[in-house]
């Protein structure tokens, strides 16, 4: 079984692409055979990580894909690591902007992801969709979901779970100054990572670091 999730707008927008892309995703899943679910998650600290909660509750699950909007990204970015910490650069949807408040109080200082990264970035590469390993995941309420998602997992070894940030949706940027992607090559993005995800035992070794 599997889990992706997407948000809600946030920041004065009127749509986010990563639910789209989540919806889109886990209905071809199922069209294969593959059981998927979607949930919207509110753009909220504290709240977007009970409602993770409580989707994963309805699991159990083998896959467990979080994934947000990073605008003026050109790809899909495959995050590396969830850090302890939330670092509001604007409020989320419910007003709130904490600073310097950790995620999970006594919590560790960080989570790697527990996909198989570099063969998903292989995969995606091979397919045409423009991708990378990103080492970081911001400060904001998509780390702190990713945060949130490996902390609640670590007492659940075998569930492969992380993050993925997706550029914006064309109609965000009608004048063209910030890249964007289709919606459907997103989701189709998505749906190879679930998919390699669940095929690869162990990852492979492929160059994708960062010099900054």
């Amino acid at each position: 079984m599997i889990l992706i999730t997407g948000f809600e707008p946030f920041g004065g927008g009127t749509s986010n692409p990563s639910w789209s892309a989540a919806r889109l995703a886990t209905e071809a899943l199922n069209d294969s055979g593959l059981p998927a679910t979607a949930v919207e998650l509110p753009v909220e600290f504290g709240a977007a990580g009970e409602a993770l909660r409580l989707a994963l509750a309805a699991g159990p699950y083998d896959l467990v894909l979080a994934v947000g909007q990073a605008g003026g990204r050109p790809k899909l970015s495959l995050e590396r690591v969830a850090i302890n910490v939330d670092d509001a650069r604007i409020p989320d949807n419910a007003g709130n902007a904490p600073v310097d408040e950790p995620v999970a109080a006594g919590g560790p200082v960080g989570y790697f992801s527990t996909l198989p990264l570099k063969a998903c970035l292989q995969a995606l590469n091979r397919a045409g969709i423009p991708a990378e390993v990103s080492q970081t995941a911001g400060t904001y309420v998509c780390n702190h979901v990713f945060y949130a998602l490996m902390h609640q997992l670590a007492a659940a070894p075998g569930v492969r779970a992380g993050f993925v940030h997706v550029p914006y949706a064309p109609r965000q940027v009608s004048d063209g100054r910030l890249p964007s992607m289709e919606v459907s090559l997103m989701a189709h993005g998505l749906e190879i990572i679930a998919r390699t995800a669940l095929s690869t035992a162990a990852d492979i070794k492929l160059a994708a670091g960062a010099t900054h």
